[in-house]
């Protein structure tokens, strides 16, 4: 059992609309090397525009193109926590509220785990849990990988920051 205090629902929003936005920076690359790609497989005759304007609409209008742009950017943001997770426990917007992400016996998460409480996050609802378990704070991300979200000292969070030089 850790000595710091589990991280309440404020805190924990607050941190992922930092995340959300280095997310959404992430998502924005990874679609305009989709749309390359495309464009790519446009060059190469494997598809054409047919009546479509440009090569967003045929993505748009084409179920192969468009599903795997979902499953690529989804893959991508789950990727970004679980990486983050895995080596640290804290994500940058983790970081800068003093968050850290563990298992229940206080060491980092496995893949399987971050992967496993990433979607289980629910794009964020799974942390409305916590206002409902105000004494235990768990999220339901928290409750179906055998996680914790622990609020770090100051001291702590440059500890944790500094181990990764």
């Amino acid at each position: 059992m850790s000595s710091f205090p589990r991280a309440g629902f404020i805190r924990r929003v607050a941190s992922l609309i930092y995340d959300a936005l280095v997310v959404i920076a992430f998502a924005m690359l990874t679609t305009i090397v989709f749309l390359g790609l495309v464009q790519g497989m446009l060059s190469m005759g494997w598809y054409t525009l047919q009546n479509h304007e440009d090569v967003s609409a045929l993505i748009q209008a084409t179920p192969a193109l468009y599903y795997s742009r979902t499953v690529l950017l989804v893959l991508v943001s789950v990727a970004f926590f679980a990486y983050f997770w895995t080596k640290s426990g804290q994500t940058i917007g983790m970081r800068a509220w003093r968050l850290k992400v563990q298992s229940t016996k206080g060491e980092l998460l496995t893949w399987p785990q971050a992967i496993a409480r990433s979607f289980a996050a629910l794009l964020g609802l799974g942390n409305l849990l916590v206002l409902v378990d105000r004494k235990q704070k768990r999220a339901l991300q928290d409750m179906l990988s055998g996680s914790e979200v622990l609020l770090l000292s100051k001291e702590e969070n440059k500890k944790v920051y500094d181990s990764l030089d």
